[in-house]
């Protein structure tokens, strides 16, 4: 049986970026979050993401470099499609790359000003993904309209990050701030669940090939599990902070999982929808892929390459588990 070289690689790519938009999901949640704390607790939200942030952006670098090495073709025109975007995340994310490293030496009003700043970089990153995401389900479209819905998009997805850092506070903090991470849990939900819903209903309505695979039966029967699982997620997370707070449970852990049940029930639905296109009714992953030999090679180094990131991501998140501490640079 032959190996299909291309799906391989599809598989990969998803994984990797379904693995940052999770893993560096939580930590650009906790920048979007922090103008809400007092100025001690945004020390302590700083410092539970300290010794993950940088290496979650990793999984970002392994799926870009998938797509440029695996999908070439589609690699040209998804980028220059959202070459506006793509600029302004990477400029979000030098902002607060730099915020963050600065912040911990800084006093007074400087260290008011690089919190401010990696704020704004978090913000930034997120809202300029959502504009991405938006691209990609819309075919690239251009237009006020489209502008509008991947604003709305960026914004949700904004939401959908809080979500995630919020959940996370709420494993990794204790005291007030513990209390304030579930009210924000609570409240970040409604606006998660308002992207999910957005580009839910808005992508089979802008292409009609999404559209009947949704909407036909019987395929609205088997698919109907997926935003079910997903509702129930979402008011589970509700549900499970609500407990938190009244006292009647302990496990802490429950609204950061069913955060990430929500992004995986969400990113099974968009490559369903998306399949099997990269370019969405115009490059498939077959057509956009390079030459078998050239498939060949790049699997070997990613079978050697991707081991070494999952085992290090592991590691670091053994190492680091438990409560946050104070982050603290050397004198």
């Amino acid at each position: 049986m032959t190996l299909d070289l291309p799906f391989v690689f599809m598989v990969l790519m998803g994984l990797a970026i379904l693995a940052y938009v999770i893993l560096d999901g939580f930590d650009l949640g906790v920048g979007i979050l922090l103008p809400l704390a007092a100025r001690p607790d945004q020390d302590m939200m700083v410092a539970s993401i300290g010794p993950f942030w940088d290496a979650n952006e990793t999984w970002l670098v392994l799926g870009v470099g998938i797509l440029l090495v695996a999908f070439p073709i589609a690699h040209g025109i998804i980028l220059s499609s959202l070459y506006l975007p793509v600029a302004l995340m990477l400029i979000a994310l030098i902002l607060r790359g730099v915020a963050f490293e600065f912040r911990m030496k800084a006093t007074g009003w400087h260290q008011v000003l690089w919190n401010r700043l990696f704020f704004v970089g978090s913000l930034g990153a997120a809202i300029a993904q959502g504009i991405m995401l938006a691209g990609v389900v819309t075919g690239f479209a251009s237009g006020p309209g489209y502008a509008l819905f991947g604003l709305l998009v960026g914004l949700g997805l904004a939401g959908a990050y809080a979500l995630l850092g919020a959940t996370w506070l709420v494993i990794k903090t204790e005291g007030d701030l513990h209390g304030r991470a579930l009210r924000w849990s609570k409240a970040a939900v409604v606006f998660a669940a308002a992207g999910v819903a957005l580009i839910s209903l808005t992508t089979p309505l802008v292409n009609a090939g999404v559209m009947a695979k949704w909407f036909t039966w019987p395929r609205i029967a088997w698919l109907a599990p997926l935003p079910i699982a997903t509702a129930a997620a979402l008011a589970g997370i509700w549900i499970a902070a609500a407990r938190l707070q009244a006292g009647r449970s302990r496990r802490e852990w429950v609204p950061f999982v069913l955060s990430v049940w929500v992004f995986v029930f969400a990113f099974a639905g968009l490559a369903y929808s998306l399949y099997p296109y990269l370019v969405l009714d115009r490059v498939t992953i077959w057509q956009a892929a390079a030459a078998e030999g050239s498939l060949r090679f790049v699997l070997v180094g990613t079978a050697i390459v991707l081991p070494m990131v999952i085992g290090y991501t592991v590691f670091s998140y053994r190492v680091f588990w438990g409560k946050a501490r104070e982050l603290t640079y050397g004198e």
